[in-house]
């Protein structure tokens, strides 16, 4: 027969697995809210269909403007696109490929494509991986820190860690409007955990079907005044099939 200390044990022992077992079914509902989240606002961003859209960029100093560039981006299920420069006309002519997380560039003048990084400065604030790859779904692990009220809004904070070395930034915290997921804004962390840039997602209009952010501003967090506006325009359904995005295609491109 079993004492009374033993029974108090066994019984200590199954409360403090059910306790864990709770605690880890939370922890599992958490992350299952933070991808549901993520996913969400990645969809508001850009459809998963073929799109082709327009970007120009201008970079800001002081409020005062500097360069302007424009590019063409094809893009296809968030992991294959194609980023053509169409000014300056100087520079036309030189386009990126991204092949789920490998990123060339392919000039004129050069007869063999140039590897490049996602996190690699393209002009002003913008990393190359800003236009050749916007799929914090398939990049990050997301983690819900926090509700924020902002504006009497509120907003589902995220962190979002990389998966791998190989994206834009170690980790992004992301703010994202809970009545609707809108992205609202977010802030960019290098691998030493230093505030890189931060970025609004503005000027919310009706594109292929539902609101989106047609501008985006980034601002720098190591020189005051300097920022990069991103200006989204023409958006539109493409049929692009999987052989638009080869670098033997590239030259047939318009």
């Amino acid at each position: 027969m079993p004492n009374n200390y033993s029974i108090r044990l066994l019984f200590g022992i199954f409360a403090l697995l059910i306790g864990y077992a709770h605690a880890a079914a939370a922890a599992e509902d958490d992350d299952a809210m933070a991808r549901s989240i993520l996913d969400q606002a990645d969809q508001i961003r850009f459809p998963n269909e073929g799109f082709q859209v327009d970007v120009s960029i201008t970079t800001r100093t002081n409020g005062q403007n500097g360069d302007s560039w424009k590019y063409r981006i094809l893009s296809k299920g968030n992991e294959n696109t194609v980023v053509m420069v169409t000014e300056p006309a100087s520079e036309r002519g030189q386009i990126m490929l991204m092949k789920d997380r490998d990123l060339w560039v392919f000039m004129p003048k050069v007869s063999q494509p140039v590897r490049l990084s996602l996190s690699q400065r393209l002009t002003g604030q913008v990393a190359n991986g800003d236009l050749a790859r916007a799929n914090f779904s398939g990049d990050y692990t997301p983690k819900l820190l926090r509700i924020e009220t902002i504006g009497g809004e509120k907003y589902n904070v995220l962190e979002l860690l990389a998966k791998d070395r190989g994206v834009t930034y170690h980790k992004v915290i992301y703010w994202v409007k809970q009545a609707n997921h809108w992205p609202y804004k977010a802030e960019f962390y290098s691998l030493s955990d230093r505030l890189l840039k931060s970025c609004r997602y503005e000027r919310y209009q009706t594109l292929l079907g539902r609101p989106r952010p047609t501008r985006l501003v980034m601002e720098d967090a190591l020189r005051s005044g300097e920022e990069s506006v991103l200006d989204y325009s023409d958006m539109k359904l493409r049929n692009l099939p999987d052989k638009v995005f080869t670098k033997d295609y590239l030259k047939k491109l318009e």
